[in-house]
C-alpha cells in the first residue's frame, strides 16, 4: 500500500509570514463582518429559533459565543 505525503515544511522569509498573516486577520475579519451582517439581518423571531439574542451577534462574530 503506498501513502503520499501533501503536508510540506517551507521556511518562509519573514515578509512573506507577515503578509500571510496579514492576509489571515483580514479573511477573519471579513468572516466576522459577514456572519454580523447576516445576523443582524435577522428578525427577533428568527433569532429567537437559532436561541439568540442581538446581544450574543457580536459574540457570534468573534467565535466566543457559548
Amino acid at each position: 500500500m503506498a501513502v503520499i505525503s501533501n503536508s510540506r515544511t517551507f521556511n518562509l522569509p519573514r515578509s512573506l509570514r507577515f503578509v500571510g498573516t496579514m492576509f489571515s486577520a483580514i479573511a477573519a475579519w471579513n468572516d466576522a463582518r459577514v456572519t454580523r451582517k447576516a445576523l443582524s439581518g435577522l428578525t427577533a423571531r428568527e433569532l429567537d429559533d437559532l436561541g439568540l439574542t442581538r446581544a450574543d451577534i457580536d459574540a457570534v462574530a468573534r467565535g466566543t459565543y457559548r
